[in-house]
């Protein structure tokens, strides 16, 4: 620390700013009496602003289910989650939810009777505040951004390619400029030329736009790289957070199994995807 600076300047930087999400004490149980079924047990988790999280867990350890109580969605039998300084059951429904936090579906989930355009206005027109003529050109703008080209605005989601789909889901996302981005396996079905490009646009938004991820993903590939930070669902509790190198140390059996297998070695040797501009 440089002696000649003010003390007022040292306590401004030891100001730490509170976290994106914050999850204390978590406990998620289903089911009642011998039926019961615990996915969570004290699960302590913190992401902070400009991280992409990537979350990482065997089948049934609650992955998806994390990202419902993210959105509010899924109320805790215990524990408090909160998003961006507010409870996350203050997200669901109204202005909110919707321009707070962005959500890409695993396979898209966009509306199969609305063309491109419409898919991606769909939150910002409902909210019926602005006139929409400005609501197509905002969404135009999000279009473009997210790799496609004005003509595709008129495309059904039947016409479309795997890589298109996502790209159009991921411009839905970003309709209403949220701060924090949740992604169920953004990559899966996809080639791996696809990916690659989809990870380098992923990387481009998230830099320019200042975004928080939250990501879930089994692609190891896409983990490495896009990841700031990762952890690790199991046992009903998060048993390790850091980058994927310093994850990829920790002695548990799944992350043996996940990171140290043949397709774990091959990833931690491939450098992060190149940008590229080609259509996926």
């Amino acid at each position: 620390m440089d002696a000649t600076r003010p003390a007022a300047d040292a306590d401004t930087r030891a100001v730490v700013e509170p976290p994106v999400v914050d999850i204390r004490g978590l406990a998620t149980v289903f089911g009642r009496g011998d039926e019961a079924f615990t996915v969570h047990d004290d699960l302590q988790l913190t992401v902070q602003r400009g991280e992409i999280l990537s979350l990482v867990g065997g089948s049934g350890t609650g992955k998806t289910v994390l990202l419902r109580h993210i959105l509010g969605l899924t109320r805790p039998t215990r524990g408090s989650v909160e998003v961006l300084g507010r409870s996350a059951a203050e997200l669901v429904g109204g202005e909110r939810a919707s321009s707070r936090v962005g959500m890409l579906f695993q396979h898209g989930a966009l509306f199969s009777a609305f063309n491109v355009l419409d898919n991606i206005a769909f939150a910002l027109r409902e909210l019926g505040t602005l006139p929409p003529a400005l609501v197509n050109d905002a969404a135009m703008v999000k279009l473009r951004l997210a790799g496609l080209k004005p003509e595709h605005a008129t495309r059904m989601p039947a016409d479309l390619s795997g890589g298109m789909i996502k790209r159009v889901a991921l411009a839905r996302a970003l309709i209403m400029d949220p701060p924090l981005l949740l992604l169920d396996e953004p990559t899966a079905g996809l080639d791996p030329s696809s990916s690659d490009e989809f990870c380098a646009l992923l990387r481009e938004l998230h830099a320019a736009l200042g975004l928080t991820v939250i990501m879930v993903t089994h692609d190891l590939d896409t983990l490495y790289a896009l990841s700031t930070r990762v952890a690790v669902l199991a046992d009903r509790r998060v048993i390790v957070t850091g980058t994927p190198q310093e994850v990829a140390r920790f002695d548990h059996p799944f992350i043996h199994h996940f990171f140290l297998g043949e397709r774990g070695r091959r990833a931690m040797a491939q450098p992060p995807a190149a940008s590229s501009s080609k259509e996926a």
